[in-house]
């Protein structure tokens, strides 16, 4: 197969790129905007591979994707591409309406006219995937699993502005014929993650010896899913889905924030020893605003349809994880050291400048 993804020099995008190419044997046209985020070295494994390649590129022209589409010839289109993090979405939400909304609505614009265009067999085989989250869900209690047809209630700008990219998606299948599938995942982790989230920006924060910040008081929950299971759930999707439906994707790993940077420090005073455990660098902070209190992703019809289960559990997930960045100081090092250093986001007072954080 062919496939064009979309986003792919990012966190997720990168581990689809690595194991299409690499494990499945696809042709991947990785077609990326290289924004904050992006990391062209999380693809080294597969640049000089013959079966990857890469274009620089924006979601929002429409032309320039026309073209692409039209030069390629794919057989699917995996859409990745977005603007992600909750706490820069508080601080500057245009850049999620403009990404995830516009750049959709454009995207699914050019693959319509492309995919109209297909001879009929190739047509019928077509499939455009668009990834989505969670949070589109909004916040559970303390009971009950989202699920494929659950309300949708975004609490966050992300997540409205992934909330409407979902439904833009449902319209191009329902109205013009656009043979959609979607998936909404759970918390994702693991390696080339850029250290804006929770676990690499605690990891980080404690090999400098910095303070490690967990909000409130730590105990919000979220389904925790390594990000090769997801990976290997999207090929699944991606090939397997039927046309119109949507797929739930959770690792089946609940655990409340302090938990996880709680399993971190142990990790480390395991792998990488100092005077005193890495525990005492935990600092509570105030709450971002609209901080939802917990999500837990059902999978059970990605389970039963297509048979994926994850490989990894929260504590394999998370040693691997601890491990590769104890490993690749290479890959973390220019980041820490040049674009982002940790600071403070999501607090809704000051706008951001995205390379550097707060401003």
């Amino acid at each position: 197969m062919k496939i064009m993804v979309t986003g792919g020099a990012g966190f997720i995008g990168s581990a689809v790129c690595r194991l299409f190419v690499a494990e499945f044997g696809m042709t991947v046209l990785n077609v990326d905007k290289l924004t904050y985020a992006a990391n062209p070295a999380s693809l080294r494994a597969i640049e000089t591979h013959p079966g990857y390649r890469f274009h620089q590129g924006d979601i929002c022209d429409e032309p320039a994707i026309a073209e692409l589409l039209r030069s390629f010839k794919p057989d699917a289109v995996l859409h990745l591409a977005a603007e992600s993090h909750v706490d820069r979405s508080i601080d500057g939400p245009g850049a999620f309406i403009r990404t995830n909304i516009d750049g959709t609505y454009a995207l699914l614009e050019a693959v319509l006219d492309y995919w109209r265009g297909l001879p009929a067999g190739r047509s019928k085989r077509f499939r455009f995937h668009h990834v989505s989250t969670d949070e589109v869900f909004g916040s559970l209690g303390k009971t009950g699993k989202f699920t494929e047809t659950s309300r949708y209630r975004p609490n966050s700008p992300y997540a409205a502005s992934k909330a409407a990219s979902d439904h833009l998606v449902r319209a191009w299948h329902e109205t013009f014929g656009l043979p959609t599938v979607m998936s909404n995942c759970s918390n994702n982790y693991g390696p080339y993650h850029f250290p804006e989230k929770l676990i690499p920006l605690a990891i980080l924060k404690a090999l400098h010896g910095d303070a490690i910040p967990v909000y409130g008081a730590g105990d919000n929950v979220r389904d925790w899913l390594y990000v090769d299971d997801h990976a290997r759930a999207l090929h699944m999707i991606l090939t397997g889905g039927r046309p119109g439906e949507s797929y739930n994707v959770g690792g089946d790993g609940e655990r409340t924030n302090i938990a996880i940077v709680t399993a971190i420090c142990a990790l480390l005073d395991e792998m990488r020893p100092k005077s005193s455990p890495h525990a005492e660098l935990i600092n509570f902070v105030a709450d971002r605003p609209g901080h939802d209190r917990r999500y837990a992703m059902d999978a059970a019809k990605l389970r039963r349809e297509l048979g994926w289960r994850p490989r990894e559990s929260v504590e394999s997930g998370l040693r691997k994880t601890v491990a590769w960045y104890l490993d690749n100081r290479w890959w973390w090092e220019p980041i820490w050291s040049n674009r982002y250093t940790g600071a403070r986001l999501g607090t809704g007072v000051a706008p951001i400048d995205a390379t550097r954080g707060a401003r």
